[in-house]
Formats: C-alpha cells, structure tokens, sequence
C-alpha cells in the first residue's frame, strides 16, 4: 500500500514545488532599450543650391566696371550665409571668378537629392528705362536622367511633369513677392522662360533677375552693399515661405498665396 502512495506523494510535491517557484520567484526583467538619439548625418539637411550667373571670360551684363558676374557672385555668398544661419544646407555653383558651362551648373543641381535650385542674374535690357526685378520658372522641365528622349518634351507624359513645374511656379511667385517687397523694385512679375539651367534641373528651380545694369538707377543701387544684402535677404525669405507651404506628398501648393 505504501509503495504505491510514495509515487503520488512525490509528484505531489514537486507539483507544490513548482507552483511557489512561479509565485515567489522575482519576475524576470526585459531589458528595455532606450531609444538612440539619431547619428549625425541621419537626418539630412534641405539644400539649397545657388548658381551665380556667368564668370570668368562670361562677364555677363557691363555698366563701365559694374560687372554682372561680380554682382551675382556678391548676392550669391550673402544668401549662402543668410540660409545656412537659418538651418539650410547650401551648395554654391560657383564660389570664385570662373567659367563654369550651363549643363555643369545644371549637373550641380541635379547632385542633390531634395533640393530647390535659384540662378542670380540681372538684366541688360534694350532700353535705359527698362527698370525692376523679375523671376523666371520653366514651362517644362526635365525630370529623368538626361537622354535622348529628355530633350523632347512631347515624349514625356505630362503627368509625370506636373507636379515639378507647379512647385517651380510656386517657388518663382514666393522669390518675386519677397524680392518686391524687400528692395521695393519695380515688379515685372514672375514668368515662364526656358533658360537652360532651370529647364534641366529635375527639382524645383527659378532664375533671379535682381535688376537691370543698363538701368542708371538699379545699377546705382546695386553698388552698395546694403541693397545687395536686400537680394540676399530676399531670397532667403522667399525660399522659407515656399518651404513652410510644402506639404509632404502633396505637390500642389497654394499659388495663391504668392500672389504678385
């Protein structure tokens, strides 16, 4: 008789063992990563990439020893501060009196993942009196790896397009209203132009005419400092403007907004 109680008296008691184990033993402790602060370079910076018109051999508009291409290069650095004081990466096209090629100011806009891309120029017009500043956006604008089939707008499905040249539009107006109310030029407005260096970059882009060098009154005003740091200070305030309106994923922008 006993020897067949002994078996279940056992298991009896490593049952009961078992259980104040599970009751008295300390819960076991999941270690609990705590998040790591992101590596730098994880999060990239926007870009902004300015192109300083002309240099070198390429002069650019003239008014005795006022050269354009020094007025752009000028323009061009006090930006560059301005935008990297505000948190923007920046690439300069150009950082010194040199000849640089329309595809190779293109290709310098085209290195940059997310980026906007602003040409500086200005104007040399037919008449004196012809005064003011404008910005220019492209019609069409390539947005694949150049090619044979880049070059020819009608093989592109405009759908595909859309969505770039409407930001282009909307970067242009935002330039111009801020430029305007800066250095308060006369507005000739913002228009559509296919200049080389906006019509092949693949992102958001808009050429600059600060003023006309053949105007006695803007080239006067574009001599001094302070009114260049006007056109810097613009084209800050206008690149801020366009990115505080863009929402991720919604290529329409409030045009609207950026009236004239």
């Amino acid at each position: 008789m006993l020897r067949r109680i002994l078996p279940w008296i056992g298991l009896l008691l490593l049952a009961t063992s078992f259980l104040t184990f599970l009751v008295i033993a300390p819960p076991v402790r999941q270690e609990v990563q705590e998040p790591r602060a992101p590596t730098h370079g994880a999060t990239k910076p926007f870009v902004v990439v300015l192109d300083p018109g002309h240099g070198g051999r390429d002069s650019g508009a003239m008014c005795g020893n006022v050269m354009e291409k020094d007025l752009t290069l000028d323009v061009a650095r006090r930006a560059e501060m301005l935008l990297r004081a505000s948190g923007y990466r920046t690439v300069l096209t150009r950082d010194s009196d040199h000849y640089l090629s329309l595809p190779e100011r293109a290709a310098a806009g085209n290195d940059e993942d997310d980026s906007l891309f602003i040409s500086i120029h200005f104007n040399d017009g037919e008449r004196a009196a012809a005064s003011g500043v404008e910005t220019y956006f492209a019609e069409r604008q390539r947005t694949a790896n150049p090619g044979l089939l880049s070059w020819l707008g009608f093989f592109r499905s405009a759908t595909e397009a859309q969505p770039l040249l409407t930001k282009s539009e909307s970067l242009a107006r935002f330039l111009q209203t801020a430029l305007v109310e800066h250095t308060q030029a006369v507005n000739r407005g913002t228009k559509a132009a296919q200049f080389y260096v906006i019509r092949n970059v693949r992102h958001p882009a808009a050429l600059v005419e600060g003023g006309f060098i053949t105007n006695p009154a803007d080239v006067t005003k574009l001599t001094t400092a302070e009114y260049r740091q006007q056109i810097a200070f613009a084209i800050t305030e206008g690149i801020h403007r366009y990115r505080e309106v863009l929402r991720p994923n919604d290529p329409k922008l409030a045009l609207a907004g950026a009236a004239e």
